[in-house]
C-alpha cells in the first residue's frame, strides 16, 4: 500500500447512519484502517472543525467496534434460535480442526456416555452440533431396534395398535436430551435479559452525557467526568439490534454537543493533545518492537490491538505532530503487514498442499468402500485400513479456508457412507445368523430324536451326515453360540457312546482272533517244506483257510494281515511254482481278508483295479501285434523280433491272471 497521504473535503460536523457503516468496514481490516487515519489527518481549512471531526470520528470508530459485538448477539432480542445459530456457527469452524467424532460407530450406551460428557465439560452454547449428531445417530439406531421388535411383535400375531417399545437406553437418553434443551433455553433467556440490562445502562449514560452541559463544575471535572462516561459506555455490552441505530445516533449527537462545548476552553484542550501525543508515541515504539518480533501471527495480534487503542482510546494531537506520528506508526505497520503477507503466502501454498492429500485420502477411503470383500475378515481389514486414513487426514492440517467446508463435508459423506455399509452388511449377517440358529436347532431336534435309537447301520450315518451339515451351516449369534453347540454335542456323545459300547463288545471277541492269528503267524517262521510240491501247497492252503476261518481282527491290528502275506511270499519263494499259480494263491488270501471285513466298497474298487489292468494288458497285446506288421520281411530270427514275441507272450500270460483274479472277485461279491 502507498504511504502517499490523500486529502478529502471536510467532513460535516454531523455523522450519520452511512458514514457509521462505512467506518465499520474499514477497520476490518488494518491496512484500510492506515488509509482512513491518513485522510483523518489531512489538512483542512478551519483547525477548529478539524479537531471536532476528528475527535467525533475516533469516537465513531469506537462506538462502531462494538457493533460488530452488538451483531452477533442482538438477535436474541427477537428469535432465541437465531441467537443460537450465529453461536453455533462460529464453533462449527472448530469441528474441522479438531476431527469430527465418528459417533456413528457408537453403540446407543456409548452415545449416552458421550453425551454425558459433553453436557459436564463444555459451555451450551457450543454444544449445539454434536448434541444433534449423537441424537441423530441414537434415535436411527433406536429406530432400527423398533423396526425390526414391531416385525417380531406382528409375525407373533399382534396388533399394530397394541404394540409399544421403549428401553431404559432410550428413557435415560431422553431425560439427557430434556437436560441439555432446558440449559439452552436458559441460557439464551439470560442472554435476552443481559441485553435488555445493557441497553437500559446505555440510556441511562445517554442522560448523564446530556447533563454536563448544564454541570455547575469547573471544564477539568467536567472532562473528567466526560471520560468516566465513555469509558462506562465502552463497557456497556451489547443491546438488541433493533435498539442499535436509536441508541447510537443519540449517543453521537450528544457527544458532538459536549465537544462544541469543550471547544470554548482551548487551553485545556492542547493539553489534551500533550497527553495523547504522549502516549501515541509509546504506541509507535512498541510497534517498531514488534517489526522484530519471529512469531509472526503474535505480532500482528498485538498491532491490531495497538491500533485499536490509536484510534478508540487515544485522541486526536497537535495539527504539526499529527502526520510525522502517524507516519511513524504508518511505517512500523507496513513492516509488520508485508511479513504477515509473505507468511501468510507461504501458507497457503501449504494449505493447498494439504487440501490435495485429503482429497487423496478421501478417495482412498471410496476405494476401501467399494472394494471391499463382503465378509467379517474383509469388513474387519477396512476398518482398520479406513481408521488409518482417517488418523492421517486429522494430522494432516489445516487447508484454504475457502475450501475447508467442501473438503470437510466430502470427508464426512464417504465415512458416512463406509459405516453405512459396514452397518448394513453386519445387519445382514445378524439375520442370516438367525436362520442358521433355526437350522442348527432343527439339527438338535433331529439329534436328540435318534440318540437312543439301536438301528445303529441306519443311524449312525445319519448321525455323521448332520455333523456335517452343523460345520457347513454357519454362525449363528453369539449369545446362543455356547448354548446349542452344548445341546447338540450333547446329544451326538451320548449317541456315538452308545455306538462305541457296542463295538467295543464286539472287539472283544476280534481280539481273541488277533491273539490267534498272531500264535499262527510265529508258527509260520518254523514251517517246514517237504520238498514235494503238491504236498507243500496243499499244507501252504490248508495255513491259508486256517487263517481264514479264524475271524476278523480289531481294526487297529489289521497290519497282521500284511505279516502273514510277507510269511506266505517266503514259502512260496521256496516253492517251485508257476508265478500264475503263485499270484492266484496269495490273491485269494487278500481277496478272503477284504470279505472277512465285510467292506464292499474296498472289493468294488479292487474290481475296477483289476477291471482297468485288463484293458491295459489287452492294448499293450494289440499294440504289440501291430508292431510285428512292420517286420513282416523280417528274419524271425532277428533279436527285435523276438523281443516284441517274449513281450506279447508275458502280457498274455498276465492277462490271464487279471482274468483269472476278476472271475474271482466276482464270485467273492455274489
Amino acid at each position: 500500500m502507498s504511504d502517499e497521504k490523500t486529502s478529502k473535503p471536510v467532513e460535516p460536523k454531523k455523522s450519520t447512519p452511512e458514514k457509521i457503516q462505512t467506518t465499520k468496514a474499514v477497520i476490518e481490516d488494518p491496512l484500510e484502517e492506515i488509509v482512513e487515519a491518513q485522510e483523518e489527518t489531512s489538512i483542512v481549512k478551519s483547525e477548529v472543525i478539524s479537531d471536532e471531526v476528528e475527535t467525533v470520528k475516533e469516537d465513531t470508530v469506537k462506538s462502531n467496534d462494538n457493533l460488530d459485538a452488538d451483531v452477533l448477539v442482538a438477535d436474541a432480542s427477537e428469535d432465541e434460535d437465531e441467537v443460537a445459530s450465529s453461536d453455533d456457527d462460529e464453533h462449527e469452524e472448530d469441528v474441522e480442526e479438531k476431527g469430527q467424532k465418528d459417533y456413528h460407530s457408537l453403540s446407543p450406551k456409548e452415545l449416552i456416555s458421550e453425551l454425558q460428557q459433553l453436557l459436564k465439560s463444555m459451555p451450551v452454547k457450543e454444544l449445539k452440533h454434536d448434541v444433534e449428531e449423537i441424537r441423530t445417530e441414537f434415535n436411527s439406531k433406536f429406530q432400527d431396534k423398533l423396526t425390526h421388535k414391531k416385525e417380531e411383535f406382528l409375525a407373533g400375531g399382534g396388533n399394530i395398535i397394541d404394540f409399544h417399545y421403549s428401553t431404559p437406553d432410550k428413557k435415560e437418553f431422553n431425560s439427557l436430551y430434556f437436560d441439555y434443551k432446558e440449559k439452552r433455553n436458559a441460557y439464551y433467556k439470560t442472554l435476552k435479559n443481559d441485553l435488555q440490562a445493557n441497553f437500559n445502562k446505555r440510556n441511562e449514560l445517554i442522560e448523564e452525557l446530556k447533563g454536563l452541559l448544564n454541570a455547575e463544575e469547573n471544564i477539568n471535572t467536567t472532562y473528567k467526568h466526560f471520560k468516566e462516561i465513555q469509558e462506562k459506555w465502552h463497557q456497556a455490552g451489547a443491546i438488541p439490534r433493533d435498539k442499535y441505530n436509536t441508541v447510537w445516533n443519540t449517543y453521537h449527537h450528544h457527544v458532538e454537543n459536549f465537544y462544541d462545548f469543550l471547544h470554548l476552553n482551548r487551553e485545556f484542550r492542547d493539553l489534551d493533545f500533550k497527553h495523547n501525543l504522549e502516549q501515541k508515541l509509546k504506541l509507535i515504539v512498541r510497534a517498531e518492537e514488534l517489526a522484530q518480533e519471529q512469531n509472526i501471527n503474535k505480532a500482528f495480534r498485538e498491532l491490531q490491538m495497538l491500533h485499536k487503542m490509536w484510534k478508540e482510546e487515544i485522541g486526536p494531537v497537535a495539527k504539526e505532530y499529527r502526520d510525522s506520528v502517524w507516519d511513524k506508526f504508518s511505517e512500523a505497520t507496513k513492516i509488520i503487514h508485508d511479513k504477515r503477507f509473505e507468511s501468510l503466502k507461504e501458507l497457503e501454498a501449504a494449505f493447498e498442499d494439504n487440501y490435495k492429500i485429503k482429497k487423496d485420502l478421501i478417495s482412498q477411503i471410496q476405494t476401501v468402500v467399494t472394494s471391499v470383500k463382503p465378509s467379517h475378515q474383509g469388513w474387519q481389514n477396512a476398518i482398520k485400513k479406513v481408521q488409518e486414513l482417517r488418523d492421517i487426514y486429522f494430522e494432516t492440517g489445516k487447508v484454504p479456508r475457502t475450501k475447508k467446508k467442501e473438503v470437510w463435508n466430502e470427508f464426512k459423506e464417504i465415512t458416512r457412507a463406509f459405516n453405512h455399509e459396514k452397518n448394513s452388511f453386519y445387519k445382514n449377517q445378524k439375520k442370516e445368523q438367525y436362520t442358521n440358529l433355526e437350522k442348527k436347532q432343527e439339527l438338535i431336534h433331529i439329534a436328540d430324536e435318534n440318540k437312543d435309537s439301536d438301528d445303529f447301520d441306519v443311524v449312525t450315518p445319519l448321525m455323521k451326515k448332520i455333523q456335517n451339515d452343523w460345520r457347513t451351516i454357519g454362525h449363528v449369534p453369539r449369545k446362543d453360540s455356547d448354548k446349542i453347540w452344548k445341546k447338540f454335542k450333547g446329544a451326538c456323545n451320548h449317541y456315538f457312546d452308545r455306538l462305541h459300547a457296542q463295538k467295543d463288545e464286539a472287539n472283544k471277541e476280534d481280539l481273541v482272533h488277533y491273539e490267534t492269528k498272531k500264535t499262527m503267524l510265529d508258527g509260520l517262521s518254523s514251517f517246514e517244506l517237504t520238498g514235494d510240491h503238491k504236498v507243500d501247497i496243499a499244507a501252504i492252503k490248508t495255513k491259508i483257510n486256517d487263517w481264514k476261518g479264524i475271524g476278523r481282527v480289531p481294526h487297529s491290528k489289521r497290519n497282521i494281515e500284511q505279516e502273514f502275506n510277507k510269511a506266505l511270499d517266503g514259502l512260496f519263494g521256496k516253492l517251485d511254482l508257476g508265478k500264475k499259480e503263485t499270484e492266484l494263491i496269495k490273491f485269494e488270501n487278500k481277496l478272503s481278508s477284504m470279505v472277512s471285513q465285510e467292506d464292499d466298497r474296498k472289493l468294488q474298487n479292487e474290481q475296477f483295479y483289476i477291471s482297468k489292468k485288463i484293458e491295459e494288458s489287452k492294448n499293450e497285446i494289440r499294440q504289440l501285434e501291430n508292431n510285428l506288421g512292420f517286420f513282416k520281411h523280417v528274419d524271425e530270427k532277428n533279436p527285435m523280433v523276438k523281443d516284441v514275441h517274449t513281450n506279447i507272450a508275458r502280457h498274455k500270460e498276465q492277462l490271464d491272471v487279471w482274468k483269472s483274479k476278476l472271475s474271482k472277485i466276482r464270485a467273492a461279491r455274489k
